[in-house]
């Protein structure tokens, strides 16, 4: 299969011109996204195949005159005409999207000029092929034919009718001057005067009676043409929603089959992991064919490429080489062949002998069979979070463990508080920033949603020098905060609320909220947002999921910057999968080290001796060319135990995460039963559990809502409208565009729930508004003391 390339981009159209170009249209579940050739012409968008289809078949037309075209996000718009047709594009890239707006804006304003002008201006569909076969514009021409005759006999009807009336009126005048008429020599003419104006009535009325006949018959037969055709889609609708559930039915017994008949030694059981969702796999037999893994990414070109620097920056002197350690305030061996992880300024952290052997296996996931399609098929454009979705979809961990997993790399941060220069401490905190992605890569189960004041604990002071807390501070929308402190001189803290829609082929999450990092010795405020997650095949293949977008690290004391993007995985692509690149740059700008590898795997870092401009790239932009020294390692992931697999991809730290833990809270995901019983094995009981549960959740925040009426009618207590505005994510939600009704449940219906341990606040360093912890857990844990805890369990 050849590359697929963009289109030249050429000037928006003036009004009336044809614009064309390649744009990526929806097909279907099965094939997804489609290049298309695209044609703008006088009001009318029509698309073809190819470009050599022009002069014979077009695939579909739809007026622009009474069509809405809908912005989606960078690349993706949606163009209907109410219904009977809707035309999902991705353009391949934000600016060639905004030209084709822009060109139909124009060509729309046109069309509906031209429209309100004349009534047949509608009919006319010039450039449209008149042996289309398809459904909907492709039968413009016949349809077009079909008005044009029946406009035509509604004109007779309408001649008729008027010499009907006429004829009617001088038939009515002669028979009254008849009947005053006294018996004369006139009689004669007046009788034979009367006789010619009724044969004329006749006439006109068996004309008009013709007419009616004919525009009867010909409107039912094609009324009958159109209701077979409407039929015949629907029909054909069913048999393909009944084709799919076959086929998921299919692919899954086939993967139980193949489950249990397939053992791998140990050694290559890795490998295979290494290969999952058909990403990196070379030749691999569980690999989907083209249709089901083609994905509409296009390779997007690297913005900047490294070369090894001159050898004249490895060797070591007293005096200053290049004058870049006098613009830095580092030696000359600060940037010479040592990594920052052996850098003495950063040593090692002394290894400590754990207080307590925790657990290294839970027991095997079972192999219950669940129709994926019979439950997600009616969830198409949701928002997932409010989606009752029973526990075969799960894992036996909540999303508030979920979070505390991000502190897996602790190391990293540890490693961080150490060092004296904020750049290399930069690389430290973005490296962590990409560890937090690698427990992803295979758990394509979801998370417990946490019920509203539901905690999570994780105390690794005396092992690891850390402790953590979370609490489920809202539920609609659902968000979590989360608080971590070191010994080693850091604190994490974290606000995220989950935003996710199904998309029939693939399922996206995107987090909204902010992490900040805080270093007490130096002072440095550090912070970031995360990347949308993306799981594959949600229907017909084989469950992957993709990280993708870009995540600015922000050290708001220095103003130095690290861009991190992720690349999204493309079919075409020749880049390694689940590729992160990255440059760290000062206030000013200048680059000083450039990191990349996987978010899967590990990542390197390079120091940053020189840069220049080098050649174009493959869309006209200029790249920047960095000469760096030789690249060294700055994290990896660690290996998953053994038997993960059936473990549901669990890593070291998230097999210890729900094990029995005394003297925690009462609220604490470890206590939650459904969860308890999900990972013992009993699914149908965890079910009934989930139900009961959610069930109490809902009664609880019912109770609330009639509490907050009664406060809110007292003067003293009413609810001002900034507190009705005030949302705990309003800023991000602005910020990536998620529309009010994912945010703004809370915020317009006020919940009394006030988090116990937690409380928000304005950052001002960062600007953000979010939830601190505000103290008091740890304490309450030492003294046992848990009587202000909800009862949620």
């Amino acid at each position: 299969m050849s590359e697929l390339k963009p289109p030249t981009p050429t000037p928006t159209p003036a009004p009336g011109d044809t614009y064309k170009g390649w744009l990526f249209k929806w097909t279907n579940y099965i094939k997804g996204y489609q290049r298309r050739w695209f044609v703008l012409s006088n009001g009318l968008l029509s698309y073809y195949r190819t470009q050599a289809e022009m002069g014979h078949t077009c695939r579909g037309t739809i007026n622009l005159a009474t069509a809405n075209i809908v912005v989606e996000d960078s690349c993706n718009f949606v163009i209907s005409n109410g219904g009977a047709q809707m035309y999902h594009l991705k353009a391949s890239s934000e600016v060639e999207r905004q030209r084709w707006i822009t060109a139909m804006e124009l060509a729309k304003a046109k069309a509906v000029d031209m429209q309100a002008g004349s009534d047949d201006s509608g009919d006319d569909c010039p450039g449209v092929s008149p042996t289309s076969r398809q459904g909907g514009g492709c039968r413009n021409s016949e349809i077009q034919s079909t008005l044009r005759t029946l406009s035509s006999k509604v004109e007779d009807l309408t001649t008729c009718n008027d010499l009907i009336v006429k004829h009617g009126s001088a038939l009515q005048r002669s028979l009254s001057e008849l009947e005053g008429l006294r018996v004369g020599g006139d009689m004669g003419e007046k009788i034979r005067q009367v006789t010619e104006r009724a044969t004329l009535f006749r006439i006109t009325s068996n004309a008009m009676i013709n007419a009616c006949r004919d525009f009867l018959s010909l409107a039912q037969s094609h009324g009958k043409r159109w209701q077979k055709a409407l039929q015949a889609e629907r029909e054909q609708r069913i048999r393909l929603e009944e084709t799919l559930e076959q086929l998921a039915k299919q692919h899954n017994h086939l993967e139980r089959a193949f489950r249990g008949a397939t053992v791998l030694p140990p050694s290559l059981s890795n490998l295979a992991l290494a290969n999952k969702g058909g990403v990196a796999g070379k030749g691999d037999a569980s690999d989907e064919d083209d249709d089901n893994e083609f994905f509409d990414a296009m390779e997007d070109p690297a913005e900047f490429i490294t070369v090894p620097a001159d050898p004249k920056y490895h060797r070591r002197s007293g005096s200053n080489i290049s004058g870049i350690s006098s613009e830095t305030g580092m030696d000359d061996q600060s940037f010479d062949e040592l990594s920052l992880a052996s850098n003495p300024e950063s040593p090692q952290p002394l290894e400590l002998e754990p207080v307590r052997q925790r657990r290294t296996r839970i027991p095997d996931k079972p192999n219950y069979y669940l129709n994926l399609w019979s439950i997600m098929k009616n969830c198409i454009g949701k928002e997932l979070s409010k989606i009752p979705m029973p526990v075969n979809f799960n894992e036996p961990l909540s999303m508030l463990q979920r979070l505390s997993e991000d502190l897996e790399y602790y190391e990293l941060l540890d490693k961080a508080a150490k060092c004296h220069n904020s750049l290399e401490q930069m690389c430290y905190v973005a490296a962590f920033t990409v560890s937090s992605y690698s427990t992803t890569v295979h758990r394509t189960g979801k998370p417990f949603n946490p019920l509203l004041g539901e905690t999570f604990e994780l105390d690794r002071l005396r092992e690891c020098g850390y402790r953590s807390l979370c609490e489920q501070v809202s539920h609609h929308p659902p968000a979590a905060a989360h608080h971590a402190f070191s010994e080693k001189g850091w604190t994490l803290r974290q606000e995220i609320a989950l935003a996710s829609k199904f998309r029939g082929k693939y399922l996206s999450i995107m987090p909204l909220g902010s992490i900040q990092c805080i270093f007490d010795k130096s002072n440095d405020h550090y912070s970031w947002k995360k990347v949308t997650t993306t799981v594959h095949n949600i229907i017909v293949g084989k469950l992957w999921i993709d990280q993708s977008g870009e995540i600015d690290v922000v050290n708001h004391r220095t103003g130095d910057r690290c861009h991190l993007k992720f690349a999204p995985y493309s079919y075409f692509s020749r880049d390694v999968p689940r590729k992160v690149t990255g440059v760290v740059t000062d206030k000013d700008g200048k680059a000083h080290y450039v990191l990349s590898g996987t978010w899967d795997d590990k990542m390197e870092f390079s120091r940053i001796m020189q840069s220049s401009k080098g050649e174009n790239g493959t869309e006209g932009k200029q790249r920047t060319v960095y000469q760096t020294l030789k690249a060294k390692e700055i994290w990896r992931k660690n290996p998953l135990p053994e038997g993960a697999e059936n473990m549901y991809y669990f890593s070291s730290l998230a097999l210890t995460l729900n094990e029995h833990e005394e003297g925690v809270a009462p609220t604490d995901s470890r206590r939650r039963p459904d969860q308890r019983l999900m990972e013992e094995g009993h699914w149908d009981e965890a079910n009934a559990e989930k139900q009961r549960l959610e069930e109490k959740q809902r009664t609880a925040r019912r109770e609330r809502e009639r509490e907050a009426v009664k406060a809110a009618s007292s003067p003293e207590e009413a609810i001002t409208e900034d507190s009705i505005n005030e949302s705990p994510l309003k800023t991000n939600a602005q910020e990536t565009g998620t529309t009010t009704s994912e945010v703004s449940d809370e915020s317009v219906h006020p919940d009394s729930y006030q988090a116990l341990w937690f409380e928000k606040v304005d950052d001002p360093v960062s600007g953000e508004t979010l939830h601190v912890y505000k103290g008091g857990y740890w304490e309450a844990k030492e003294q046992g003391s848990w009587d202000m805890c909800p009862d949620i369990f």
